[in-house]
């Protein structure tokens, strides 16, 4: 029996939901363990969208590798750790090339670096949820899922007019505003409900706004990179949804927002 690309997309949506429903439950070591896995598995499908595929295979092992130590040593809560682990991820990348330019003097630098941009991209924004409590994990997936299914909706009943064409012919400016009203409302209603009482109404307002900005700029950066790339998804993992990283790119901004914010205005008790 054929399922609809919209039923895929519910199913797929409800399946995702059962990792991070456990993580926050359990918290601790589920989620750390949840959270790099899924960063492994996600980082793989960012070098596997850059051609040629068996450049980046030596790449992939080491993503997993320093995937693991990089959270970990966020963990730790001493800042010198992270760093030392990434000056170690940089000198890796370099004894590749180094032994590959070795045997081909025509060797590039190239996978090198999207290397160490995967690990930049990916588990460096994801390590931020291992420090936010259940309040700030349930708002900062609720306001990428929101941003995004209402746009989605909105902009398949209302939307004409495109708003980036060039990076994302099929999103526009009625989902985007739709994206921005949904997500704008429900931090709003989330703070007030759960939120600090000393934190004034305008600044959920401001957070709920700066959330959906990020994700729609997470969207819009994954596509770009797609058209780039010549590709039209970064995986087939998911039905309905692509890979793991197409459901994924509008999250990865708004971790690392939320963090931002918070540094300087504390929002849950």
């Amino acid at each position: 029996m054929d399922i609809s690309p919209h039923k895929q997309r519910i199913a797929t949506s409800a399946v995702l939901a059962i990792l991070p429903t456990l993580a926050l439950i359990f918290q601790g070591w589920v989620l750390f363990a949840v959270l790099a896995l899924f960063s492994v598995l996600t980082l793989w499908e960012f070098y596997s969208m850059f051609r040629p595929v068996q450049s980046m295979t030596a790449f992939k092992s080491l993503g997993a590798a320093f995937t693991f130590l990089l959270m970990g040593a966020y963990t730790t809560g001493d800042l010198r750790y992270p760093g030392v682990i990434l000056a170690l991820a940089f000198w890796a990348s370099a004894m590749v090339f180094l032994l590959r330019y070795n045997r081909d003097v025509t060797a590039s630098y190239r996978h090198a670096a999207i290397f160490l941009a995967g690990l930049f991209y990916i588990p460096m924004n994801f390590h931020f949820l291992l420090s936010y409590d259940r309040l700030e994990l349930l708002l900062v997936l609720g306001a990428a899922v929101i941003s995004d299914t209402a746009a989605f909706y909105v902009g398949t009943w209302l939307g004409k007019k495109k708003i980036w064409p060039r990076i994302s012919p099929k999103k526009s400016w009625a989902g985007s505003l739709g994206g921005l009203t949904a997500c704008t409302a429900a931090t709003f209603a989330w703070g007030f409900a759960f939120g600090l009482p000393e934190v004034v109404w305008w600044k959920w307002l401001l957070l709920g706004a700066a959330l959906n900005m990020a994700a729609q700029f997470g969207d819009f950066f994954e596509s770009a990179l797609k058209r780039s790339l010549d590709i039209k998804d970064s995986g087939i993992i998911l039905p309905g949804h692509g890979g793991l990283l197409d459901r994924v790119d509008s999250l990865l901004l708004v971790i690392p927002c939320y963090g931002l914010f918070s540094m300087f205005q504390p929002f849950f008790p």
